[in-house]
């Protein structure tokens, strides 16, 4: 449910991540205060926004500890400096093997309070000539669905390959907007990516903010880009193809009420997921 009823402005920020944590900071401090003077209250980026290494073990290598460490700390205090609500994409968290990390999603508000936090569940395996990857090998899968209520609505958190997987959207108990940071690859994103996003907003009734890696990587791996928010009735709103940028659109909260109300499916449907235990209201804090 929208505590903000006028329109208010969503930015998805897309990169071209290095193997270097400090530059990949820099990169996001100038595109989100470049976001904060366009007028933004939201803004998301994406997967692996801090590193994309030459290889995947090195993002093991520079792992935090839930609640402490340089990305961590870069996150909350650019919320509070900027007054913004950030998505921040994805960033390694220490897991239960000390070989592989938890991708998480962690989301600030603008007094730099962590108030939520996801671990990818899906994990991305494609093997078709020289695309190979599998990331079970370095990433810890997480368990739990997370949506939760904001002033801006409820949001619904979801990362690259989880977008493939329908029912984790239905067990969000209808979020208004989807967050979905990516970084997909050329291959498969040039056949799917717009497709999928389109599909989570139109079956969902729901904006989806998807910011993504778009270009050539230090590795010589190439993601696919395309960064872009689609609003419930599934047209692109806004679209980067490739590239270090920004992209910013509204968010109307009377067009979500007024689609659903048009088009009730969500209220039509008659095999349902018993949605998973998620929290309705913002906790004072999180880690």
């Amino acid at each position: 449910m929208f505590e903000q009823s006028q329109p208010f402005k969503v930015a998805a920020l897309q990169f071209v991540s290095s193997p270097h944590v400090a530059d990949n900071l820099a990169q996001a401090r100038e595109l989100l205060a470049e976001a904060a003077a366009a007028g933004v209250q939201v803004a998301a980026l994406p997967e692996y926004f801090a590193i994309m290494g030459l290889a995947d073990t090195d993002k093991v290598a520079v792992r935090e500890q839930p609640g402490a460490g340089p990305i961590q700390d870069f996150l909350a205090a650019s919320a509070q400096s900027l007054g913004l609500w950030i998505v921040g994409g994805t960033l390694p968290l220490a897991s239960s093997d000390a070989q592989r990390v938890r991708n998480t999603c962690l989301v600030f508000d603008p007094t730099g309070v962590q108030r939520a936090r996801y671990d990818k569940i899906h994990l991305f395996g494609f093997r078709r000539g020289a695309d190979q990857f599998d990331e079970s090998r370095t990433i810890e899968a997480g368990q739990s669905v997370v949506a939760f209520d904001t002033p801006f609505g409820r949001w619904g958190l979801s990362v690259c390959y989880d977008l493939r997987f329908p029912e984790l959207y239905r067990a969000m108990a209808e979020p208004d907007l989807i967050f979905a940071p990516a970084a997909f690859t050329q291959t498969t994103g040039l056949a799917h990516w717009e497709l999928l996003l389109r599909s989570r907003a139109v079956e969902n009734l729901a904006y989806v903010i998807a910011p993504g890696q778009g270009g050539r990587h230090a590795s010589g791996r190439e993601t696919f880009g395309s960064t872009m928010i689609v609003d419930p009735w599934g047209e692109v709103l806004a679209c980067l193809p490739k590239g270090p940028g920004c992209v910013v659109a509204d968010i109307d909260p009377a067009r979500v009420t007024s689609w659903r109300a048009s088009l009730p499916a969500l209220q039509h449907r008659i095999l349902q997921v018993a949605p998973a235990p998620v929290p309705t209201k913002l906790p004072e804090s999180a880690s």
